[in-house]
């Protein structure tokens, strides 16, 4: 047990970890605790104290079993805390004998419910609004309780929207939490609604991208792990970073020239963790599509962090999840430049699912140039090749050829352009008239 007094001004809460025995996470206990200290303190809280349980099982009362649960009450006593977030997500039995016990006075909270309200603090278009709200509300359904209700009436409504009320209960508000089960799933029904016409929008923007034949990159990665950094330093945009846990949700694109000057699209996306609520997961769908449709994957990885073997096991894990299709892979080692000239931590198993790796420092652009060839190259190896006659007089297609393909050589003929190119998948339907296999 472990425990200190914060600024009475912040929320202070208490921090419960359990690890059942013959269980096998990719975090130990503490590990996992340590990160979701990260996590709470991204949310704006103060961990006044936490307690850890190794156990032979799960109690399916109360989780931790009810001696556990007499500490958790003494350390509120101590700390004046009035939260409990445990580290695991609690089923809705767990919540509400936990709920009975703690008293409605007593916020409680697992790690879940926190992500998503990181999520709502941190959405900032519409889009991304409607998503964490879904989550919530498929998070909270079968959990409808008095304590709930309760939250309600302290958030006052609106807070997915800008409001306050203190964590866990940005969203739906009050009188969305005071209405019943039928009422809740007819909103759901009406967020998901919203949120098809949402990917229907992303449907056609990706069919227009693919029309013109520039292929897409996606960075992803565990969250934290440096990917708004990187596109910045690709792309000279003006991009929100910063150094705390899922600092951006919306998915940001912006368009790259590679060193032959070909162009590209690399797409930053939402950061992964391990426990990811699988509502979260389902209500980004539409955000999470713009992964499915890449033809190139830059995985980014922290290499000072740890614990930066079992990210790459996380991520790859969620992209299992999502069905991720077997594209090229890119592993990007990233903060070469504070790890010093040491040995990179060792890879997973399987890492034959990378095409290639590189190591970078995107902060200090170390690596840069490196990383545009590595992934200009993947990306030649993974088009087809094919040798195109150009009519003179489409001096147009010749002109598309050279910045949306990769021009092996050019042959000028009596019948016209002779080109050996290697072409985006999306290209090939356009140019068939003028080709044969190369």
């Amino acid at each position: 047990m472990t425990f200190q007094i914060d600024n009475a001004d912040v929320e202070k809460v208490v921090l419960v970890a359990a690890q059942p025995r013959g269980s096998h996470p990719l975090l130990s206990m503490h590990e996992s605790l340590a990160e979701l200290t990260l996590l709470a303190d991204t949310a704006g809280l103060s961990v006044a104290g936490q307690l850890t349980q190794n156990m032979t099982r799960i109690d399916p009362a109360t989780y931790i079993g009810s001696g556990k649960v007499g500490e958790v009450v003494e350390l509120l006593n101590e700390t004046g805390a009035k939260t409990v977030i445990f580290d695991d997500e609690l089923s809705p039995r767990h919540q509400r004998e936990l709920s009975e016990i703690l008293g409605i006075n007593v916020k409680l909270l697992d790690r879940s419910a926190l992500i998503l309200d990181i999520f709502a603090q941190h959405a900032r278009t519409r889009e991304g609004a409607l998503q964490v709200e879904l989550a919530q509300y498929e998070y909270r359904l079968p959990r409808l309780t008095r304590q709930w209700t309760h939250l309600a009436r302290q958030a006052g409504g609106g807070a997915a929207r800008g409001g306050s009320g203190g964590v866990g209960v940005r969203g739906p508000g009050e009188t969305q939490l005071e209405v019943d089960r039928r009422e809740i799933s007819k909103k759901i029904t009406k967020l998901k609604e919203e949120l098809e016409k949402v990917r229907q929008h992303r449907s056609l923007h990706r069919k227009q991208r693919q029309k013109s034949g520039v292929p897409l990159v996606a960075l992803l990665g565990y969250t934290n792990a440096g990917k708004s950094t990187l596109l910045k330093a690709l792309s000279g945009a003006d991009i929100y970073i910063a150094d705390q846990l899922f600092a951006t949700l919306d998915p940001t694109t912006r368009r790259v020239e590679l060193p032959s000057g070909r162009q590209v699209l690399f797409s930053d996306t939402v950061g992964f963790i391990q426990k990811l609520p699988p509502a979260l997961i389902a209500a980004f769908r539409a955000t999470l599509e713009e992964i499915l449709e890449a033809d190139v994957v830059l995985h980014m990885v922290d290499t000072t962090n740890p614990h930066v073997t079992a990210h790459i096991e996380a991520v790859e894990d969620i992209l299992a999840e999502i069905e991720m299709p077997q594209v090229p892979r890119i592993l990007v080692w990233n903060k070469i430049d504070a790890w010093g000239e040491q040995f990179l931590p060792p890879l997973p198993e399987d890492d034959r699912i990378y095409a290639a790796q590189v190591k970078i420092s995107a902060q200090n652009h170390i690596g840069i140039e490196k990383l545009l060839q590595v992934v200009e190259e993947v990306c030649a190896t993974s088009l087809p090749r094919r040798r195109l006659t150009i009519p003179y007089e489409r001096g147009d297609l010749v002109a598309q050829l050279y910045e949306l393909a990769r021009v092996i050589n050019r042959e000028n003929t009596s019948e016209g352009v002779v080109l050996n190119v290697e072409l985006p998948v999306y290209l090939l339907e356009r140019f068939e008239v003028y080709g044969t296999h190369a």
